[in-house]
């Protein structure tokens, strides 16, 4: 900095300021001093810089995995709407344990990011003290409750499992299956629609679990295979936690020889940008993935702006996209 300064012909100051607020410097010096800044390749030093104004230009977001599509999409749109307003990034993959979950917390609370983005809204309760007494913005995604953290923005998984059971019986399916991993969300889907399903057709669905981990289309014909030769399931709706799951599920069916949706309808969760081209198209449960990123960033930009009067709940709808499989 005192090299720029220099070069410019003014103190190592008024480059920091220029830096820190160049609302601060003049027009003319402020070019200057760009200018200097690019000619020599420049880094400011921004950990001095956050010690000083309590701000470090940092949003921490947590997620299980980077490669899943869904966290994927929701993540661009969160950073894109974050960046606009200067702030950048820092993203780490969690998994499904909620203690290593807290031990990224604990980490990227020692880099004193302005914000926190977290999946989901079930976290330890060390999580929940390290974030409440850092004092924190903190915004909880892809779910609802109502006693988050800070703010959460989603939707109700149990409800969105009714929604699909409601939408069996009615299309005249008389047996259900389910197949999930086990992870929270993805169960409570499964226990809306284990629990309406029964409630509609006193029937009990076929449930098939799997621990957490990746959704894959080999799982998926893995599941249909079960289903068949275990359970001898036919003419029945098979609800599955992921679209990737489901394609799967269409693969063996044809492979089998089984008509879709006569035999086995399917019906998955997320459409995917490829649900539309599977074969036959897959029915699925839509949640708009890029609004409820923005929806996030949006939240987390108000708390930061010191407004508190938005609801702590923010709730984003979701619907059936009927297609061939079901």
């Amino acid at each position: 900095m005192a090299t720029i300064g220099k070069m410019v012909g003014v103190s190592q100051v008024t480059v920091s300021r220029a830096l820190s607020d160049p609302s601060k410097v003049s027009k003319s010096t402020l070019r200057l001093i760009n200018e200097a800044i690019e000619a020599t390749g420049f880094v400011p030093n921004r950990i001095a810089g956050a010690l000083a104004s309590q701000k470090s230009g940092l949003i921490t977001a947590l997620v299980p995995s980077i490669t899943n599509l869904v966290y994927a999409n929701l993540l661009h749109a969160f950073s894109n709407v974050m960046r606009e307003q200067g702030y950048q990034i820092m993203v780490s993959e969690t998994g499904f344990d909620l203690l290593d979950e807290e031990k990224l917390i604990a980490t990227h609370l020692s880099r004193k990011p302005d914000g926190f983005l977290l999946t989901g809204i079930h976290h330890t309760d060390m999580s929940r003290r390290m974030l409440l007494n850092a004092y924190v913005p903190v915004v909880e995604f892809w779910d609802i409750t109502e006693t988050p953290i800070d703010r959460c923005v989603g939707f109700s998984h149990y409800e969105a499992g009714v929604m699909v059971a409601d939408f069996a019986v009615a299309a005249g399916y008389k047996k259900g299956a389910t197949m999930t991993t086990a992870d929270q969300r993805t169960g409570r889907r499964r226990d809306g629609f284990a629990t309406r399903f029964e409630q509609l057709t006193g029937t009990p669905i076929v449930q098939i679990n799997y621990p957490p981990g990746p959704a894959t289309i080999g799982l998926g014909r893995e599941v249909l295979r079960r289903l068949v030769d275990e359970h001898g399931f036919r003419n029945g709706l098979v609800f599955a936690s992921s679209d990737m799951f489901a394609h799967g599920l269409l693969i063996e069916a044809s492979h089998r020889g089984l008509r879709v949706p006569e035999d086995i309808a399917v019906v998955g969760f997320g459409n995917q940008e490829f649900a539309a081209d599977t074969e036959p198209s897959l029915t699925s449960v839509h949640v708009d993935r890029l609004e409820l990123g923005r929806m996030a960033a949006e939240a987390l930009l108000t708390k930061l702006n010191g407004d508190s009067d938005l609801a702590r709940v923010i709730t984003l709808d979701y619907k059936i996209v009927r297609r061939k499989s079901a």
